[in-house]
Formats: C-alpha cells, sequence, structure tokens
C-alpha cells in the first residue's frame, strides 16, 4: 500500500455519533478496494490522527490524504489542524501529506445536502 485516505473528523462522546464516518469509510472500500481508508478524530474518540498516521505510516503509507470530514472550514480546520499536519510532516518526512478541505465544502456534497432537505420537505409537507 503506497497511498492512503484518512477521513478526520471532529469526534463526539456518544460512540454512535461516529456511525455516517463508517458508513463513508465502508462506501468508499467498496469502490476503490486497493485503497487504505481509516478512521481519525481530533477529539473524544479514538485514534487521533497521530496515532491513525503511525498505523498507516507501519503498513507502507507512502501517500496520505487528510480528509476533514466537517461541514465547513471552522477554527479547527483554520488553526489547529493545519498546526498537527505540520507535526505529522516534521515526524514522517518519507510520507507525502495533503490536506484537503472540508468536505461540507465540496459542491457535490452541497447539493447532496441541498437535495436532502427538499426532500425531508417534502416528507414533512406529505405527513402534515
Amino acid at each position: 500500500m503506497s497511498q492512503a485516505i484518512i477521513l478526520f473528523a471532529h469526534g463526539a462522546r456518544d460512540p454512535e455519533w461516529a456511525s455516517p464516518m463508517r458508513r463513508v469509510r465502508a462506501a468508499i472500500q467498496a469502490k476503490a478496494p486497493q485503497l487504505a481508508v481509516e478512521l481519525a478524530f481530533l477529539e473524544f474518540m479514538a485514534p487521533d490522527l497521530p496515532a491513525c498516521v503511525a498505523e498507516l505510516a507501519g503498513r507502507g503509507a507512502r501517500r496520505i490524504l487528510i480528509l476533514p470530514m466537517f461541514i465547513a472550514q471552522g477554527g479547527h480546520l483554520k488553526r489547529e489542524v493545519p498546526e498537527i499536519v505540520a507535526h505529522l510532516r516534521a515526524t514522517w518526512p518519507a510520507i507525502e501529506f495533503s490536506l484537503g478541505r472540508a468536505i461540507g465544502e465540496e459542491e457535490s456534497v452541497v447539493q447532496a445536502m441541498a437535495a436532502a432537505a427538499l426532500s425531508a420537505s417534502t416528507a414533512a409537507g406529505a405527513s402534515a
């Protein structure tokens, strides 16, 4: 394995909170079984980003895309995450790290959320 994706989410105290992230991971693996896809969390849940990278490095990852599973670019993504990624680059200089933008800022995700909202609105109207 030379390439990997880390789906990087905020985390929560409730373990069920990560269920949609696990579903995204499974969907990616179903479409690209050769690609290593892992989950990492900023807080409250394990593994954190450094632990996830260490595990992938041990499996031979040489290129890692860190994809923030956040709706928008907020304080964590503007300040904390770049610092964490800088530390990862210093710790594993042989690995090429890429930091994607917040997934919620991708146009396809915006359109999917709009479609889901409209569908919910239509369903709510039908039951009213």
